[in-house]
Order: C-alpha cells, then sequence, then structure tokens
C-alpha cells in the first residue's frame, strides 16, 4: 500500500518521477488565466484565517458542501468562521475521489507543512495550525505568490477597468512578478441584458466615444483594447453560454443596435446575429494586435433560480450545457481566417465530451505563424480533476501536439490554488512516464525534458508572447 499524498503522489513508475522531481518540480509556474483580485496583490493582503483563503468565494467548496447537506449559514452565511471551516473540515474527511481533497491536502502540505489528514478529528488542530502560520510575516500574499515559483499572473479584467492597480504593482519595484491584465469583454457583447445601455454609458465615458451605433461600439472598445495592450495585455478571454455562427449585413447589424439602444428587446436570433458581428470584430481586432484569444464555452449559468435571487452569480449553481457547437467554431474560425485575421487561440469547453471535436478543429487552422497556433484548453472548472486531465491531454496526444501544449492555468480566485499546477504536472509526468514505460515513447530524456518544461511554462512564454527574464 502507498503512503497517503507522499512525496511520490500520483507518480507511479520511475520514469514519472525523474520526469516530474527532475523537470516539472523545477520549472517556475505562470498563471495565464485567473480571478484574482490585483488590489489585493499590490496592498500584499494577509488573511486572519484559513477559512477567508479556503471558503470565501471559493464556488467548489460550497457545492460540495451542500452536497453532504450542509446548512447554507455555514457556508455564504453568518456563521463564524470558524464554525465553517469546522464544517468543511468534517465533510473534506468524506470527500473520497473529489478532486478537491487532493487540492486541499497539497495546499495544506505546501503552505502549511501539515502532512496529515484534515477531518472532523483533526479540525481543530488544523485550524489553530493554519491560523497561527498565516499570522507569520512570510504569509501576505505577495509572499505566498513568490513561495509559488511564480513568474507572471493575468488577471480577468472588464473593458471599462482603469487597471490603477496593475500600474501600482508595475510602478513597485519591491514585486517583481508581473501582474498583466487580461480582456473580458463579456458584458460589452451580452446585448441582451437588462443593464447593457448602463454598461455602454460607462464604456462610452472611459473611451471618450458616443456610443449611438455598433460602429461607436467598436471604436471604443478598440481605445480600450490599445490601453490595455499599454498595460501590457496580450490576452483576451470570452465566456460564451453558447458558441454562434449567424453571419449578418452591416446594415442589419447596424439595426439590431438601434432596435436594443431604442429601448425595445430584441429576439433570439437577432441576439445571436449581433453576437456574431461582435465576435468577428474581436476577433480581427486581436490579430491585429498579436493578442491570444481564449474562448470558455459550454457552460449552463444560475440554474437555481431562487438561490442565484439571494446569493448572485458564480456561486455554485452552475452546470454542464450538452450542447456541442463543432460546426460553429469552425466556422466562426474560417470566417476570420478567410480574410487573414485569425488570431492564436485557446479553444475550452466545460463538456468533455466535446474533447475529440475540439481536437479536429484545431488541425484545420494551424499554420507556421506560430507553433500550435490553435490551442485546446486545458481540462476546465467540471473536468480539472484526475480523469478530466488525463482524458483532456490524451486526446490532444491522439488528434493534435501535445507538445505545443500551453498548460495548466489556476483559473482561481484563492491564492493559495497554484498547488493545481503541482497537481497537474504530476499528472502529465505519470501519464508520459506510462508512454515510456510501455516502450510507446524512447527513454530520451533531452527531448522528454523539452516537452515536460515546454508544457509545464516554456510553450505558454512563447505563445502569449511574455517578456521574462
Amino acid at each position: 500500500m502507498k503512503q497517503f499524498m507522499d512525496k511520490n503522489f500520483l507518480l507511479q513508475t520511475p520514469t514519472a518521477q525523474k520526469l516530474y522531481f527532475d523537470y516539472a518540480a523545477t520549472t517556475p509556474v505562470l498563471d495565464y488565466h485567473c480571478h484574482i483580485n490585483p488590489q489585493e496583490i499590490y496592498e500584499d493582503r494577509k488573511f486572519e484565517n484559513i477559512t477567508q483563503v479556503w471558503l470565501g468565494g471559493d464556488h467548489y467548496k460550497w457545492r460540495f458542501m451542500r452536497s453532504c447537506g450542509v446548512d447554507e449559514r455555514f457556508i455564504t452565511g453568518d456563521a463564524p468562521d470558524e464554525e465553517k471551516f469546522l464544517k468543511w473540515a468534517e465533510v473534506l474527511g468524506k470527500a473520497i475521489g473529489n478532486p478537491l481533497f487532493h487540492w486541499s491536502h497539497l495546499e495544506l502540505q505546501k503552505y502549511f507543512g501539515y502532512t496529515g489528514v484534515l477531518n472532523q478529528k483533526t479540525a481543530e488542530k488544523v485550524w489553530e495550525l493554519c491560523n497561527q502560520r498565516l499570522a507569520e510575516p512570510d504569509m501576505t500574499v505577495r509572499n505566498i505568490i513568490k513561495q509559488s515559483n511564480v513568474t507572471l499572473i493575468c488577471t480577468t479584467d472588464d473593458p471599462v477597468d482603469s487597471l490603477e492597480w496593475h500600474k501600482k504593482i508595475a510602478d513597485d519595484p519591491t514585486f517583481t512578478i508581473q501582474v498583466l491584465p487580461a480582456w473580458r469583454p463579456d458584458k460589452a457583447m451580452n446585448i441582451e441584458k437588462a443593464a447593457y445601455q448602463e454598461y455602454l454609458a460607462q464604456l462610452a465615458d472611459v473611451s471618450g466615444i458616443k456610443i449611438a451605433t455598433f460602429a461607436d461600439l467598436c471604436k471604443a472598445l478598440c481605445v480600450r483594447m490599445d490601453f490595455f495592450t499599454s498595460m501590457g495585455c496580450s490576452v483576451s478571454d470570452h465566456g460564451l453560454e453558447y458558441v454562434m455562427y449567424a453571419p449578418a449585413s452591416k446594415e442589419e447589424i447596424e439595426s439590431i443596435f438601434a432596435k436594443r439602444m431604442g429601448g425595445a428587446s430584441i429576439t433570439r436570433k437577432e441576439e445571436l446575429k449581433f453576437k456574431t458581428a461582435f465576435m468577428v470584430f474581436a476577433g480581427k481586432e486581436y490579430a491585429k494586435r498579436n493578442w491570444v484569444l481564449q474562448l470558455h464555452y459550454g457552460c449552463k449559468r444560475d440554474n437555481n433560480t431562487p438561490m442565484f435571487e439571494k446569493l448572485g452569480p458564480d456561486t455554485g449553481y452552475d452546470c454542464i450545457n450538452n450542447y456541442a457547437p463543432s460546426s460553429e467554431i469552425a466556422d466562426y474560425l474560417n470566417a476570420l481566417n478567410s480574410d487573414g485575421h485569425l488570431p492564436k487561440t485557446i479553444i475550452y469547453s466545460l463538456n468533455p465530451n466535446d474533447n475529440q471535436a475540439i481536437g479536429t478543429i484545431l488541425g484545420c487552422f494551424q499554420d507556421s505563424s506560430a507553433a500550435a497556433k490553435i490551442q485546446q484548453g486545458s481540462a476546465w472548472w467540471f473536468n480539472d480533476h484526475k480523469t478530466g486531465m488525463q482524458d483532456q491531454m490524451i486526446s490532444l496526444a491522439n488528434l493534435g501536439n501535445l507538445s505545443g501544449f500551453v498548460g495548466m492555468l489556476t483559473d482561481s480566485r484563492s491564492f493559495l490554488s497554484y498547488t493545481r499546477h503541482d497537481y497537474f504536472r504530476r499528472i502529465l509526468c505519470n501519464l508520459i512516464g506510462d508512454w515510456v514505460e510501455n516502450g510507446e515513447f524512447p527513454a530520451d530524456y533531452e527531448i522528454l525534458e523539452e516537452i515536460v518544461r515546454g508544457i509545464c511554462y516554456k510553450n505558454a512564454v512563447n505563445y502569449f508572447g511574455f517578456h521574462l527574464d
């Protein structure tokens, strides 16, 4: 019997262990997509207790606690922090097979030096240990990032954001890790939302462009893209409920936009046509700026209406959308490619059934302008567990170029979640190690080092064009 989560955790063969310890474990972390708050980095936030780090805003944990029958008072309610932690520890102790069990214990090992098991029996001991550790000066946000061997972070930022905290971080010589903005223009695209006109008023104000037409909207967004570029941005991201491709004439798009700006509602078909025009415009502009386009889709959000009305979005009530839009993605990429404006693109689906379809789409649009120009993104959200990561990488290897993969990201709001990179790297090294041990790939460690370090770090540096020492 193997020891519980020892140094060889998930590394089943000698080759896997060599790949991990010689190459992956020592390679820096580049987190090109996350949701952490740059203000907390600038202000070097210090956490009062482990609940603030672990349970504040973590809808992964909230979902599991609800599935165990925990009262909402101990999840998002007004229970004291210690009671919330004790409830979490109680259910975590039975979270067999859930990645939360592994993630939580990797964090306890790395940041708190605790190698035991967290459960109902050990909860009070771990509560005291973690809080004592958090009180030490090397456990501020900036120091946690440094301890994690991170070189660069991309946050997620709206076009109307002032990016003031990014500028302050960049101007601070005491913190050398780059914190760059990433462009997330969902609110500018979601014409069907009730607050759309209010949002456009904000965009007009920060861009200096009066927005009366779709053409005006595009001009305003270009002004903001130029500002984001000046702040080091080279990454965009779109959260799509569905992938659309419903082309329409410029005149029809302007008519739809005018209808909505006039206060009228629009039809579903009109919404699709507008969003198609928006995404084609955005993709072309990214290509001009050498930005990377990230497409996240396949999520049906806010399914529990009473809880959405009580808690708002991103609180654990989303699910996989079973819609497989392979034809629409291909048509969208082809529309950009046909006039020479296809940017580097990363495609993520929340539905693991889309792995093979995405793998075949990638090969249709690769060219010599960039290695692995069109990427399949890492196993995302409901898929970033052992099985999901393995399946995504095996599918990518079967149908495309695994060696060119840009690897893992945290997609997290937690400053302790960099251990997800370690989790990924162990799974990666074990997978490759199996292939080598089975005689499916030669034990050429010069090539294997290049592949492992590339997937863990170097591919992302080159793909996004980051400037790192």
